[in-house]
């Protein structure tokens, strides 16, 4: 178990390595971005224009040794054959055919997704939640390891359609980039004088080895008292006066093997209340809905949002505090 967990930890370091090489200065967004793809998961990117949410998505994909690697230019006249594909009557055969669209990849780029029409957002619905699509009545699995990374402009809101409600659950984590440091983007202009990086960039891992990263997220040792805690957190947001939807239970279950997935990234065959601390916002808020009433009356940024949910499910569900043996489990 020991070396299964030390074998992730090591692919897990060489992909951030790479990636780092083409987006400075974001190591914790690009660990988020590896614990997704541990745990199966799929990624929204909203930010600026500007902040490198494409060139990470891309930056992943060329880590990836043979992984089938598309991209999805959202529009509002993209159709949803223009994703899934479609069934198509080949004169030559005389049979029909199916013709796979861009979703069958191992890493799919979905750039600008808020700017697809709804009937074209929920053709990822499916994919997204049950790795498969299905076209004219038959069902047709996707590869594996299959990983979607989303990217969307939360400032420019003319001729978007908002993601809903479902949608935004089925992703697994919500982040942003920000801007890099004075010192971070002049060395971004240093190392894009001739190129870009992404054209010297090469493969570090195979999917074998991704795999094997994502089997390795059950080896890691989560206490009865921290799966308590997560419960209780993801519990406590469903009784705030100002949320009219909290968490479901798959916001429970997709905290505890982010912990889990975080854990293996750092080093560790246990995961401990940091975790938890540290991923509640990426994992937990975008699948919160806020009332009518409170956002009518109240601005608040994302980061004073942030802040406030956390702290008012903190006082419901104050975090424990074991003391760790050093090893695995804590004691009480």
């Amino acid at each position: 178990m020991e070396q299964k967990l030390t074998r992730a930890h090591a692919t897990a370091s060489r992909l951030r390595e790479n990636v780092e090489r083409v987006v400075v200065g974001k190591a914790d967004r690009i660990d988020l971005v590896l614990a997704a793809l541990a745990c199966r998961g799929h990624i929204l990117l909203e930010d600026a224009p500007g902040t490198a949410k494409t060139v990470l998505a891309r930056a992943v994909a060329g880590s990836i040794e043979d992984a089938g690697v598309s991209r999805i230019q959202c529009t509002p006249d993209l159709q949803p054959t223009d994703v899934t594909g479609l069934t198509v009557y080949d004169q030559r055969e005389r049979e029909f055919r199916f013709r796979s669209g861009p979703v069958f990849a191992n890493v799919l780029l979905v750039d600008e997704i808020n700017r697809a029409m709804p009937k074209t957002q929920s053709a990822l619905l499916e994919a997204m939640a049950e790795q498969q699509v299905t076209v004219d009545g038959v069902t047709h699995p996707l590869p594996d390891p299959f990983f979607l990374i989303a990217t969307q402009n939360p400032i420019e809101q003319e001729g978007t359609f908002p993601l809903p409600e479902a949608q935004l659950d089925r992703f697994f984590l919500r982040t942003s980039l920000g801007y890099p440091t004075a010192d971070e983007e002049l060395r971004i202009l240093d190392e894009q004088h001739e190129h870009h990086p992404l054209a010297t960039l090469r493969p570090v891992v195979g999917q074998g080895d991704v795999g094997a990263l994502q089997t390795a997220i059950e080896d890691v040792y989560v206490d009865e008292l921290l799966r308590r805690w997560i419960v209780d957190v993801v519990r406590a947001t469903r009784s705030l006066d100002f949320v009219a939807l909290g968490a479901s239970v798959r916001g429970s279950l997709a905290l505890e093997r982010a912990v889990r997935a975080f854990a293996m990234i750092a080093g560790r065959d246990h995961a401990e209340p940091d975790d938890v601390e540290r991923l509640f916002a990426p994992v937990i808020l975008h699948r919160l809905v806020l009332s009518a009433e409170y956002l009518a009356d109240e601005e608040p940024t994302p980061a004073e949002l942030e802040r406030m949910i956390w702290s008012r499910c903190l006082e419901a569900a104050p975090r424990p505090e074991p003391q760790w043996d050093g090893v695995r489990a804590p004691t009480r």
